[in-house]
C-alpha cells in the first residue's frame, strides 16, 4: 500500500497533522496503516529550506514514528532545485532517488522517470508555476532549476516512445485542461497565469495510457473521473489517499475514487 498526500511545505500550514501515525490510524485503521509501504508527497515537500533546520528536525522526529519511507515529487518550492551534488541512492524501485535524510528516509523522485513502487508502475513528473515568486524576486523563479530544462523534455518524450502504459501518473500540477475543468470558478489566480509545466503535462497526457493521475499544488482536494477515458484525476491537500495493488487492480482507500483494472 502507498500513502499519497498533497503539498507539505515543511509543515508551514500544519500539513503534518494529517500524516502523523495517530491521524493515519484514526482514519484508516490499524490494519491498513500497518500495510503502508511508502508515503509519496505530491510536490512542495519543502524539506531543507534555508535557515529552517529546526523545523526540519521537528518534522523528521514526528515522521520517524512511522515505519515507511517518504518519497517526494519535485514541486516548485523545492530547495533541492537550487542544490548541486545531491546524494543519489538506489532503493530498488527502478531509477535512483535524491536522498536528503536517513531517519526517517526522505528522498525526491526524479522528473520524467518511471518507478515501480510496491507493485504499482508510476510515471513521475513534477514542477509548476510559482505564482508567489514575485513576493520575493520579481520576474524570477524561486530556484535555478524550477522548470524542466530542454534536455529533460527531450528525454521524457524519448522515454514515452517505448514506455506508454502506466498504472498512475504523479505530478505536482495537473494537465492544463483538467486544471481548467476543475478550477475554472476558483478565485485562485493559478488559472489566470500561463503555466508551461501544465502545458507540458497536456502534451505528456496525449502520449500515455494510465488509470489515475494524482497531483497537489492547488491546495484543494478534488476528484474528477473521465467516464469516457476511464481515468481519474485526484488533487490532494488536506486529505490523503492510499493505493493498493491487489488481484491485478489498483484499489484506492478514501472517500474519493474507484478501483481500476491494472495495466
Amino acid at each position: 500500500m502507498i500513502l499519497l498526500s498533497g503539498d507539505f511545505h515543511a509543515n508551514e500550514r500544519h500539513e503534518l497533522s494529517i500524516v502523523t501515525k495517530r491521524a493515519l490510524i484514526k482514519k484508516y485503521g490499524q490494519n491498513i496503516y500497518d500495510n503502508i509501504k511508502y508515503h509519496i508527497i505530491l510536490g512542495d515537500g519543502g524539506f531543507m529550506w534555508p535557515n529552517n533546520e529546526r523545523t526540519d528536525r521537528f518534522n523528521y522526529k514526528t515522521l520517524a514514528l512511522r515505519s515507511f519511507p517518504i518519497l517526494c515529487v519535485i514541486g516548485n518550492h523545492e530547495p533541492i532545485l537550487g542544490m548541486k551534488n545531491l546524494t543519489e541512492t538506489d532503493i530498488g524501485i527502478g531509477e535512483t532517488v535524491y536522498q536528503i535524510n536517513a531517519d526517517p528516509f526522505v528522498a525526491y523522485l526524479k522528473r520524467g522517470k518511471v518507478y515501480f513502487i510496491d507493485g504499482i508502475k508510476f510515471l513521475v513528473l513534477g514542477g509548476a508555476l510559482s505564482i508567489d515568486k514575485n513576493y520575493r524576486t520579481p520576474n524570477k523563479t524561486w530556484w535555478e532549476n524550477e522548470y524542466w530544462d530542454e534536455q529533460e523534455k527531450v528525454d521524457v518524450f524519448k522515454l514515452l516512445e517505448t514506455e506508454k502504459t502506466f498504472d498512475c501518473v504523479i505530478s505536482h500540477t495537473g494537465p492544463q485542461f483538467i486544471n481548467n475543468n476543475l478550477f475554472k470558478n476558483s478565485p485562485s489566480c493559478y488559472e489566470k497565469s500561463f503555466d508551461e509545466v501544465a502545458i507540458l503535462n497536456n502534451k505528456i497526457y496525449g502520449k500515455v495510457q494510465f488509470k489515475e493521475w494524482l497531483c497537489g499544488h492547488w491546495h484543494k482536494d478534488n476528484y474528477y473521473f473521465d467516464k469516457k477515458a476511464n481515468q481519474g484525476y485526484q488533487y490532494l491537500y488536506k486529505t490523503t489517499k492510499i493505493l493498493e495493488k491487489k488481484d491485478n487492480r489498483i484499489i484506492p482507500h478514501n472517500e474519493y475514487g474507484k478501483s481500476y483494472p491494472s495495466n
